[in-house]
């Protein structure tokens, strides 16, 4: 079992507990099933919102750490933004007495730290047009040492009604319910070996990936069922919990030179490694958390339940060798 006495794990797994159902708060208050028009306001309520409530908590709890996050507030700072820094108070002040305005942005900002020797690393909401549709999206939170992952853990509200999914380095993987009233069960990969038996995991909207490379991908490994597509690093928790065999993350043609972002990484990364997958650049490097907020050093990603991996970078490094 993971030892949830650890400081860095217990408020990891509390704190991605408490922003993902505040996320979910804000969807419900603000969004309607029938909503149909690109209002984004919603959406950035919810992101300054659970990074706000993260960075007060993690300057209280360990404040001499780093945390590198999505958001800023700058926004915050300009007229369109007036209203939305009020909705981001009005929601915060229903967890923390007293809260004003002046101090969400001081939190939010906390998110602008170094990524140097011991930092956490955020995305509020990941998934944002997942969050907008009322599909997947997660709160993403890791504790990040010297290059290396060590904690990290996802809430996802739209998973199976809603799971909190946990990992420590060396420690395994955990899924308990949003609400934390179930327990907790270990996650492994699933034991899939036969590459035309593997379920495809992908990224919903077609503008984060390549579509023709995908269903190359597939053409060559023989998969016969299409690929699921979903937003965010919920996928890193269906693959840990052994619900995908494969998950890539390709670049789109109109940006082949885009680099990750490690917040959009770092914990799912750790739950597939912690529930005996694999994860990896599409070179077969290892991810490279060491080189600031971008992946600089990484092409793309690659995560499997570790049997499948091998096969998979043979079939990418045959495409671009085409």
């Amino acid at each position: 079992m993971i030892d949830l006495e650890k400081p860095e794990t217990e408020f990891t797994l509390r704190m991605v507990g408490e922003a993902a159902r505040l996320a979910k708060k804000i969807r419900q208050e603000m969004l309607s099933p029938a909503l149909s028009k690109e209002d984004r306001s919603p959406v950035t309520v919810a992101d300054f919102a659970a990074q706000a409530l993260i960075g007060r908590a993690l300057l209280e709890a360990f404040p001499h750490d780093c945390l590198v996050a999505e958001e800023d507030s700058g926004p915050l700072a300009t007229a369109e933004g007036r209203h939305t820094l009020q909705q981001v108070t009005q929601f915060l002040a229903a967890l923390i007495p007293d809260v004003d305005s002046r101090q969400v942005c001081d939190w939010i900002d906390r998110g602008k730290g170094e990524c140097e020797g011991r930092f956490w690393t955020l995305d509020p909401i990941d998934g944002t047009k997942g969050f907008l549709r009322g599909d997947q999206y997660a709160v993403a939170l890791a504790l990040v040492e010297k290059g290396q992952v060590q904690v990290g853990a996802l809430g996802c509200p739209n998973l199976d009604g809603g799971w909190l999914v946990v990992a420590a380095r060396g420690e395994g993987c955990w899924k308990t319910s949003l609400e934390g009233d179930n327990g907790f069960d270990r996650l492994q990969v699933s034991d899939c070996r036969e590459p035309g038996a593997a379920r495809i995991l992908r990224s919903f909207e077609s503008a984060h990936t390549n579509e023709g490379q995908m269903k190359e991908l597939q053409k060559s490994l023989g998969t016969e069922a299409e690929p699921l597509a979903m937003d965010s690093q919920a996928k890193y928790a269906v693959l840990a919990a052994g619900r995908g065999d494969l998950l890539f993350r390709l670049p789109s043609p109109t940006h082949p030179d885009y680099q990750e972002r490690i917040w959009d990484h770092a914990a799912g990364l750790l739950l597939v490694e912690e529930s005996g997958g694999r994860v990896t650049d599409l070179d077969g490097k290892s991810l490279d958390f060491s080189q600031g907020r971008l992946l600089a050093n990484s092409r793309g990603v690659l995560a499997s339940n570790g049997r499948l991996h091998q096969t998979a970078l043979e079939v990418l490094a045959g495409q671009s060798g085409q």
